[in-house]
């Protein structure tokens, strides 16, 4: 597993480039961690089912409540576990 980030800036799109991240900290409710938590499930349920087709989704796509918030992408590795 590897997780990347963007910092928070006002670079041009082309500009903004993903740095691999040492750690995440999410600051959340428990609300919030229940919902992310179906989320993770749910994307690996569908990779599980349409593995070859299947590439990544978003929490804010799955979830409308997480419009306003930072991007939370599920991405699918290229290596299978």
């Amino acid at each position: 597993m590897k997780i990347y980030g963007y910092k928070n800036t006002e670079l041009a799109s082309e500009d903004i480039v993903p740095d691999e991240l040492a750690e995440i900290t999410l600051v959340a409710s428990v609300q919030e961690l229940r919902k992310i938590a179906r989320f993770i499930n749910s994307a690996a349920d569908d990779m599980e089912r349409d593995n070859s087709n299947w590439e990544h989704r978003h929490l804010s796509d799955a979830d409308k409540s997480f419009e306003g918030s930072p991007q939370f992408v599920v991405y699918r590795s290229n290596t299978q576990n």
